[in-house]
């Protein structure tokens, strides 16, 4: 009697102390926050060179320029691609508003088409020209969103010698798993600087769909700033290396660079 006391003594303090542990982290939604209010300068130039590997093991190359411009909270992404000629003169613009209840405005122009084309937000889960990451993903960078997921903090894990903050996320409705394509992702966000450092989701179906890893962080004139970015696509075996160089948070850039005029026109 006195031994089955002390066993149900110790698992009632067991219980007690992975509650605690549980409740000792931030939530989901507050981590999601955290990665929005990282510094990321006001301005940022960049040279964005990548690798898109087919199941065969055969690379293909995109080099480009992004530019990146804060106009209070409005953040405003543009690329343009320089190389090889077969894209060359492909630009993307992206407008991402502060407001999660405004929907962002998103468009590409191909000189083949002669054509600027809206990307509605029905179609923010497509595959960005050819690559493993989506038009959402682009857009988001090292963040996670705010409002298209219900999340769980669950742990912590290490992370490149990191400590991050481990959520699963559901999607909040049908129509948003439908959207972005997803029925469950699973993010390791740094629990010292708010980037995201690994990313999985799995299809509405449950399958294991992709996987995305953030590498080679460090400060750039005291901007913590990712080098690489490598994400696979479980399904297709398809690989994408995004090789990120020349980054400058100090340039100025114009605003008249973040508009669809300047999508035709180029650099």
């Amino acid at each position: 009697m006195k031994i089955n006391l002390i066993t149900g003594f110790l698992a009632l303090l067991m219980l007690f102390s992975n509650k605690s542990k549980a409740q000792s982290f931030p939530s989901g939604k507050d981590i999601a926050q955290k990665t929005h209010e990282k510094n990321e300068g006001v301005s940022m130039s960049r040279k964005l060179t990548m690798e898109l590997k087919d199941k065969r093991g055969k690379i293909r190359l995109r080099e480009t320029i992004s530019l990146r411009k804060y106009f209070g909270k409005e953040k405003r992404l543009a690329i343009f691609y320089q190389t090889p000629k077969s894209v060359q003169g492909t630009a993307f613009l992206t407008y991402d508003y502060p407001d999660v209840s405004v929907d962002d405005d998103q468009w590409l122009y191909m000189p083949a088409l002669r054509k600027t084309r809206r990307i509605s937000a029905a179609n923010r889960g497509d595959y960005f020209l050819g690559t493993d990451l989506t038009y959402e993903d682009i857009k988001l960078e090292t963040r996670i969103s705010r409002e298209d997921y219900n999340y769980k903090t669950v742990r912590k894990e290490m992370i490149d010698g990191q400590e991050c903050y481990v959520l699963e996320g559901t999607p909040v409705s049908k129509e948003i798993a439908k959207e972005l394509g997803y029925g469950k992702v699973k993010f390791w966000v740094d629990a010292k600087i708010w980037m995201l450092r690994k990313a999985d989701s799995w299809d509405i179906a449950g399958n294991h769909l992709k996987t995305i890893e953030i590498k080679d962080i460090k400060k750039v004139q005291n901007i913590w700033t990712y080098h690489k970015i490598f994400a696979k696509n479980h399904k297709t075996n398809h690989e994408t290396t995004f090789l990120i160089s020349e980054i400058d948070y100090q340039t100025t850039i114009s605003d008249d660079t973040f508009t669809k005029e300047a999508m035709v026109n180029g650099l």
